[in-house]
C-alpha cells in the first residue's frame, strides 16, 4: 500500500476530488496548510504600507491506496492541480506497512 500526501493550491481542491473519485478512490483526509517553497511567499500593499506573506496558503490532500492504484493517483492529481505556474505544490509517495480498521479491526487493503 502507498501514502499519498499531496500540497496544492486550495482553488484546486474540488478538481482533483473529483479526480480521484473518477479512477475509483474512495476516502481522503484534507488539512488546511500554509508553506512556501521556491515560490518563497509574496509582497502586498495594505493602507498604503508593503508588508511580506511568508506563508502561503495551502490545502494538504492524503490517501491510503493499493499499491497498483498509486501511480493512477498520482497521474490523477498531477493533471487536476496543474495550473502550470510556479507554486502548483508538490507529491510525496511513501510506503504504508499497515492499516486497521478501528471499527471491525480489520487490517491491510481490507482496512482501506
Amino acid at each position: 500500500m502507498k501514502k499519498i500526501e499531496a500540497i496544492i493550491k486550495p482553488f484546486k481542491l474540488d478538481e482533483v476530488k473529483d479526480a480521484l473519485h473518477e479512477i475509483g478512490l474512495q476516502g481522503l483526509t484534507v488539512v488546511e496548510a500554509k508553506g512556501f517553497g521556491r515560490q518563497k511567499g509574496h509582497t502586498e500593499l495594505y493602507r498604503g504600507a508593503e508588508y511580506v506573506v511568508d506563508f502561503l496558503p495551502k490545502v494538504k490532500i492524503e490517501v491510503i491506496c493499493s499499491d497498483d492504484l498509486a501511480e493512477r493517483a498520482v497521474e490523477a492529481i498531477t493533471a487536476a492541480a496543474r495550473t502550470g505556474r510556479i507554486g502548483d505544490g508538490k507529491i510525496f509517495i511513501t510506503e504504508v506497512q499497515d492499516v486497521v480498521r478501528i471499527r471491525t479491526g480489520e487490517r491491510g487493503e481490507e482496512a482501506v
